[in-house]
């Protein structure tokens, strides 16, 4: 007797489901409201604090059970089927990565223009801010790596989601604007040794970043820009 698989705890199946691939200017499909609207007290009650710019990997994150429940639905097999479903190719071996961002300064070194690294599959980018009001910091799905040429952008408030195959051509980023901007990044990626590096590097920039006078010599320093010439790494 095979094992029913459980459902979602949070997410809105029928709407991932639902959402249209676009194929210009590279293969991306958005849902509005991928986690509805009405869990938005409850999850954000347990959501992780991230009190300083950038990014952080989830072993480095401390949250409660209702937003932990959130997570094990984005890393479940159900919801890697409705990707693979939707970009039409097998993720089955390609291990996940997750990242959070929390807040953005403001700096013109925020929000650059980037493809994603090679070693990336497909990412699946979930808002969790309250509310957006600004024009700026919205995500944008880009042209080419001039953050001003885009084919479309959203607030990255709660439960909207962009998922896109990476590519050479899958640039995207955002103009800078300070506030809260609580948002999840999810890799389908080609390799564990590559999530362990990401999650070994992103866990001594958080370490860094717990101290004072470390933080603030990060925040000074300019953030390396693909849209600059450089290979994708």
């Amino acid at each position: 007797m095979s094992e029913v698989e459980a459902p979602f705890n949070y997410l809105d199946e029928a709407a991932i489901a639902a959402a249209d691939l676009k194929s210009e200017p590279y293969e991306y499909a958005f849902v509005p409201a991928a986690i509805p609207n009405r869990f938005l007290d409850e999850v954000l009650a347990d959501a992780p604090a991230i009190p300083d710019r950038g990014s952080y990997g989830l072993p480095n994150l401390k949250r409660g059970p209702r937003f932990e429940a959130v997570i094990q639905d984005l890393l479940s097999d159900r919801f890697r089927r409705l990707v693979e479903a939707k970009m039409g190719m097998d993720l089955s071996n390609n291990p996940p990565v997750v990242l959070m961002m929390g807040n953005t300064t403001g700096h013109y070194n925020e929000g650059f223009a980037h493809p994603d690294s090679r070693h990336k599959i497909v990412t699946v980018v979930v808002g969790f801010t309250r509310s957006w009001p600004y024009e700026r910091g919205r995500l944008r799905v880009l042209n080419g790596p001039d953050r001003n040429d885009y084919a479309f952008e959203f607030a990255p408030e709660f439960g909207s989601m962009l998922m896109f195959k990476v590519s050479d051509k899958s640039w995207h980023g955002f103009l800078p604007q300070k506030g809260p901007r609580m948002s999840l990044q999810l890799c389908y990626c080609d390799s564990e040794s590559y999530v362990r590096s990401e999650y070994f590097r992103h866990g001594i920039s958080a370490f860094a970043k717990s101290i004072p006078a470390l933080r603030w010599l990060i925040g000074m320093m300019p953030r390396h820009n693909p849209a600059a010439g450089s290979e994708r790494i």
